[in-house]
Protein backbone atom coordinates (compact mmCIF):
# COMPACT_ATOMS: atom_id res chain seq x y z
CA UNK A 1 0.00 0.00 0.00
CA UNK A 2 1.32 3.43 -0.96
CA UNK A 3 1.14 6.06 1.77
CA UNK A 4 0.75 9.65 0.62
CA UNK A 5 0.74 13.04 2.32
CA UNK A 6 -0.97 15.94 0.55
CA UNK A 7 -0.71 19.48 1.90
CA UNK A 8 -3.51 22.01 1.45
CA UNK A 9 -5.90 19.10 1.09
CA UNK A 10 -9.18 20.48 2.41
CA UNK A 11 -10.58 21.92 -0.83
CA UNK A 12 -10.12 22.48 -4.55
CA UNK A 13 -7.19 20.80 -6.23
CA UNK A 14 -5.90 19.34 -2.97
CA UNK A 15 -9.20 17.68 -2.13
CA UNK A 16 -9.60 16.31 -5.64
CA UNK A 17 -6.07 14.89 -5.44
CA UNK A 18 -7.09 13.20 -2.19
CA UNK A 19 -10.11 11.65 -3.88
CA UNK A 20 -8.23 10.41 -6.91
CA UNK A 21 -5.27 8.96 -5.03
CA UNK A 22 -7.55 7.12 -2.60
CA UNK A 23 -9.37 5.79 -5.65
CA UNK A 24 -5.97 4.67 -6.98
CA UNK A 25 -5.37 2.67 -3.79
CA UNK A 26 -3.24 5.06 -1.76
CA UNK A 27 -3.53 5.54 1.98
CA UNK A 28 -3.85 9.31 2.08
CA UNK A 29 -3.04 11.74 4.86
CA UNK A 30 -4.75 15.04 4.12
CA UNK A 31 -2.81 17.92 5.63
CA UNK A 32 -4.60 21.19 6.36
CA UNK A 33 -4.27 24.16 8.70
CA UNK A 34 -7.79 23.79 10.08
CA UNK A 35 -8.86 20.19 10.61
CA UNK A 36 -12.44 21.34 11.17
CA UNK A 37 -12.53 22.00 7.42
CA UNK A 38 -11.66 18.36 6.72
CA UNK A 39 -15.13 16.81 6.64
CA UNK A 40 -15.03 16.17 2.90
CA UNK A 41 -11.57 14.62 3.05
CA UNK A 42 -12.65 12.37 5.92
CA UNK A 43 -15.75 11.32 3.98
CA UNK A 44 -13.47 10.22 1.14
CA UNK A 45 -11.50 8.02 3.55
CA UNK A 46 -8.48 10.22 4.19
CA UNK A 47 -6.67 10.56 7.50
CA UNK A 48 -6.90 14.26 8.30
CA UNK A 49 -3.88 15.83 10.00
CA UNK A 50 -3.29 19.39 11.10
CA UNK A 51 -0.44 20.77 9.02
CA UNK A 52 0.46 24.43 8.60
CA UNK A 53 3.30 24.73 6.07
CA UNK A 54 4.33 27.99 7.74
CA UNK A 55 4.95 26.41 11.15
CA UNK A 56 7.71 23.84 11.63
CA UNK A 57 6.22 22.50 14.86
CA UNK A 58 2.93 21.81 13.05
CA UNK A 59 4.76 20.02 10.22
CA UNK A 60 6.78 17.88 12.62
CA UNK A 61 3.67 16.94 14.61
CA UNK A 62 1.84 15.96 11.43
CA UNK A 63 4.68 13.73 10.27
CA UNK A 64 4.79 12.09 13.69
CA UNK A 65 1.24 10.88 12.97
CA UNK A 66 2.30 9.20 9.73
CA UNK A 67 4.04 5.85 10.29
CA UNK A 68 5.56 5.64 6.80
CA UNK A 69 5.59 7.74 3.67
CA UNK A 70 6.02 7.00 -0.03
CA UNK A 71 4.58 10.05 -1.77
CA UNK A 72 4.60 13.72 -0.79
CA UNK A 73 2.39 16.14 -2.72
CA UNK A 74 3.27 19.74 -1.89
CA UNK A 75 0.00 21.35 -2.91
CA UNK A 76 -0.54 24.10 -0.30
CA UNK A 77 -0.21 27.62 -1.61
CA UNK A 78 -1.61 31.13 -1.46
CA UNK A 79 -2.31 33.77 -4.09
CA UNK A 80 -1.34 36.66 -1.84
CA UNK A 81 -2.59 40.23 -1.61
CA UNK A 82 -0.60 41.94 -4.37
CA UNK A 83 -1.83 41.87 -7.96
CA UNK A 84 0.33 44.54 -9.59
CA UNK A 85 3.14 46.98 -8.86
CA UNK A 86 1.26 49.70 -7.00
CA UNK A 87 0.13 47.34 -4.23
CA UNK A 88 3.46 45.48 -3.99
CA UNK A 89 5.82 45.69 -1.06
CA UNK A 90 8.31 43.40 0.67
CA UNK A 91 5.72 42.06 3.08
CA UNK A 92 3.33 41.11 0.28
CA UNK A 93 5.91 39.11 -1.62
CA UNK A 94 7.50 37.73 1.54
CA UNK A 95 4.30 36.07 2.75
CA UNK A 96 3.73 34.39 -0.61
CA UNK A 97 7.28 33.14 -0.88
CA UNK A 98 7.18 31.87 2.70
CA UNK A 99 4.09 29.75 2.05
CA UNK A 100 4.61 28.70 -1.56
CA UNK A 101 8.38 28.15 -1.57
CA UNK A 102 9.81 27.99 1.94
CA UNK A 103 6.77 25.96 3.00
CA UNK A 104 7.69 23.29 0.46
CA UNK A 105 11.22 23.18 1.83
CA UNK A 106 9.99 22.92 5.43
CA UNK A 107 7.69 20.00 4.65
CA UNK A 108 10.06 18.22 2.29
CA UNK A 109 13.03 18.38 4.65
CA UNK A 110 10.91 17.08 7.52
CA UNK A 111 9.53 14.27 5.34
CA UNK A 112 12.88 13.11 3.92
CA UNK A 113 13.72 10.58 6.65
CA UNK A 114 10.45 8.71 6.06
CA UNK A 115 10.62 9.06 2.27
CA UNK A 116 14.15 7.63 2.25
CA UNK A 117 12.80 4.42 3.76
CA UNK A 118 10.36 3.96 0.87
CA UNK A 119 11.07 1.62 -2.04
CA UNK A 120 9.80 4.29 -4.43
CA UNK A 121 9.95 7.78 -2.89
CA UNK A 122 8.02 10.38 -4.88
CA UNK A 123 7.67 14.14 -4.48
CA UNK A 124 5.25 16.23 -6.53
CA UNK A 125 5.41 20.00 -6.20
CA UNK A 126 2.32 21.76 -7.50
CA UNK A 127 3.66 24.71 -9.48
CA UNK A 128 1.88 26.75 -12.18
CA UNK A 129 2.25 27.91 -15.73
CA UNK A 130 2.15 31.40 -14.19
CA UNK A 131 5.69 30.67 -13.03
CA UNK A 132 6.81 29.86 -16.58
CA UNK A 133 8.33 32.91 -18.35
CA UNK A 134 7.71 31.50 -21.82
CA UNK A 135 3.97 31.36 -21.15
CA UNK A 136 3.87 34.68 -19.32
CA UNK A 137 5.20 36.23 -22.54
CA UNK A 138 3.14 34.25 -25.07
CA UNK A 139 0.02 36.07 -26.22
CA UNK A 140 -3.02 33.83 -26.20
CA UNK A 141 -1.86 31.78 -23.22
CA UNK A 142 -3.97 31.88 -20.06
CA UNK A 143 -0.90 33.07 -18.17
CA UNK A 144 -0.10 36.04 -20.43
CA UNK A 145 -2.46 38.65 -18.88
CA UNK A 146 -1.55 37.82 -15.25
CA UNK A 147 0.11 40.92 -13.65
CA UNK A 148 0.80 39.51 -10.17
CA UNK A 149 4.49 39.46 -9.25
CA UNK A 150 4.58 37.46 -5.95
CA UNK A 151 2.58 34.45 -7.15
CA UNK A 152 4.45 34.20 -10.45
CA UNK A 153 7.83 34.54 -8.75
CA UNK A 154 6.93 31.91 -6.17
CA UNK A 155 5.88 29.35 -8.77
CA UNK A 156 9.01 29.99 -10.82
CA UNK A 157 10.99 29.22 -7.68
CA UNK A 158 9.00 26.01 -7.15
CA UNK A 159 9.98 24.80 -10.61
CA UNK A 160 13.65 25.58 -9.96
CA UNK A 161 13.73 23.94 -6.54
CA UNK A 162 12.08 20.85 -8.03
CA UNK A 163 14.94 20.49 -10.50
CA UNK A 164 17.50 20.94 -7.74
CA UNK A 165 15.83 18.45 -5.39
CA UNK A 166 15.75 15.91 -8.23
CA UNK A 167 19.48 16.37 -8.80
CA UNK A 168 20.19 15.92 -5.10
CA UNK A 169 17.90 12.88 -4.69
CA UNK A 170 18.62 10.62 -7.68
CA UNK A 171 16.79 7.63 -6.17
CA UNK A 172 13.60 9.71 -5.86
CA UNK A 173 11.13 10.78 -8.52
CA UNK A 174 10.76 14.55 -7.97
CA UNK A 175 8.62 16.53 -10.41
CA UNK A 176 6.50 19.67 -10.67
CA UNK A 177 2.95 19.82 -11.98
CA UNK A 178 1.01 22.61 -13.66
CA UNK A 179 -2.72 22.37 -12.91
CA UNK A 180 -3.61 24.88 -15.61
CA UNK A 181 -6.43 27.39 -15.36
CA UNK A 182 -8.85 25.41 -13.22
CA UNK A 183 -12.12 26.55 -11.69
CA UNK A 184 -11.60 26.64 -7.90
CA UNK A 185 -12.24 29.00 -5.00
CA UNK A 186 -8.63 30.12 -5.48
CA UNK A 187 -9.59 32.05 -8.64
CA UNK A 188 -13.27 32.63 -7.95
CA UNK A 189 -14.17 29.61 -10.12
CA UNK A 190 -13.11 31.54 -13.21
CA UNK A 191 -10.97 28.78 -14.73
CA UNK A 192 -12.10 26.80 -17.77
CA UNK A 193 -10.89 23.40 -16.52
CA UNK A 194 -12.57 21.10 -14.01
CA UNK A 195 -10.73 20.13 -10.83
CA UNK A 196 -10.33 16.65 -12.27
CA UNK A 197 -8.57 18.07 -15.32
CA UNK A 198 -6.56 20.32 -13.03
CA UNK A 199 -5.23 17.35 -11.04
CA UNK A 200 -4.39 15.14 -14.03
CA UNK A 201 -0.69 16.03 -13.99
CA UNK A 202 -0.35 15.83 -10.22
CA UNK A 203 -2.01 12.42 -10.03
CA UNK A 204 0.04 11.08 -12.93
CA UNK A 205 3.26 12.20 -11.26
CA UNK A 206 2.16 10.88 -7.85
CA UNK A 207 1.55 7.43 -9.32
CA UNK A 208 4.74 7.37 -11.37
CA UNK A 209 6.65 4.16 -12.13
CA UNK A 210 10.21 3.59 -10.82
CA UNK A 211 11.59 4.24 -14.29
CA UNK A 212 9.55 7.43 -14.70
CA UNK A 213 10.96 10.91 -15.21
CA UNK A 214 12.42 13.10 -12.51
CA UNK A 215 13.24 16.80 -12.40
CA UNK A 216 10.54 17.57 -14.95
CA UNK A 217 7.59 19.96 -15.25
CA UNK A 218 4.32 18.46 -16.52
CA UNK A 219 0.83 19.59 -17.33
CA UNK A 220 -2.09 17.33 -18.18
CA UNK A 221 -0.80 16.80 -21.72
CA UNK A 222 2.66 15.69 -20.57
CA UNK A 223 6.15 17.13 -20.25
CA UNK A 224 6.72 20.87 -20.61
CA UNK A 225 10.06 21.48 -22.30
CA UNK A 226 12.52 23.61 -20.41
Amino acid sequence: MTTTLITGANRGLGLETVRRLIEAGHTVYAGMRDTESGAEARALGAHVVRLDVGAQASIDAALDEIPELDVLVNNAGILGTSFGVDDLDASAIGSVLDTNVVGIVRVTQAALPKLRRSDLPVIVNVASGVGWPRWLTTEGRDEYPVPSIPYAASKAAVIALTVQYAKNLPSFRVNASDPGYTATEFNGHSGHQTVTEGTDATVALATIRPDGPTGEFHDRTGRIDY
